[in-house]
């Protein structure tokens, strides 16, 4: 499939919102054509000096139209796509474009699955002092909660390129585990420093049995 590209720094997941500024005039023109032809658009992510995967998104809403053309629009995401070619003006536009692959999403998680990752999330928050609000198992999935765990730029990025969510949650599962590793050990670390600045009684050591 054929599709405009707005190359960004960043990840969008399926199902999430996409609040954008737009301010070149390129992609203001991208915006504008969406809107007449309700046409959808791709955000290939920019990472490693180069463009391979992204996602495709649909604009909801224009929210504000400035006086020099700016736009701050609303658009959901929805599917992820490897490109297959990728050229910097598509014929006539100002933007850029390309051929993509939609990559299929295979739901094969159970929620035994689910439920372990979810306690691991909550059991992160609870180290790290953030609210937490409980949800329920049948709304969860690995995209939901994707950009507030920690994940850094390269995770996501690997993580939007698994196409099963077996596999997205054990990706997940496996960050979790690390991070609360971690944290727990900085807790440890911190209690053990501040212990150090209290005055203690330490039992005297009995030398009777010491051989040197």
């Amino acid at each position: 499939m054929r599709l405009p590209l707005f190359p960004l720094q960043s990840v969008f997941f399926p199902g999430e919102t996409v609040p954008l500024h737009i301010f070149e005039e390129r992609y203001q023109q991208l915006i504008s054509d969406c809107r007449k032809e309700a046409t959808t658009f791709g955000i290939p992510v920019y990472i490693y000096d180069s463009v391979a995967y992204g996602t495709e998104v649909q604009l909801v809403e224009v929210v504000t139209t400035y006086e020099n053309g700016a736009m701050d629009v609303t658009c959901v995401a929805r599917q992820v796509f490897k490109i297959n070619s990728f050229e910097k003006q598509m014929p006539d536009k100002l933007y850029a474009g390309g051929e993509v692959r939609f990559l299929d999403s295979v739901n094969d998680a159970n929620n035994v699955t689910k439920k372990r990752v979810l306690n691991k999330i909550k059991e992160l928050y609870d180290l790290m002092d953030v609210p937490f609000t409980p949800m329920p198992i049948e709304k969860f999935n690995s995209y939901i909660l994707a950009h507030k765990m920690g994940l850094s730029f390269e995770q996501e990025f690997q993580l939007l390129q698994l196409a099963k969510e077996s596999e997205r949650l054990s990706f997940i599962k496996g960050h979790l585990l690390t991070t609360i590793a971690v944290l727990k050990e900085v807790g440890r670390t911190k209690k053990t420093i501040e212990l150090n600045g209290d005055f203690r009684n330490f039992d005297p050591l009995d030398f009777k049995d010491l051989e040197i």
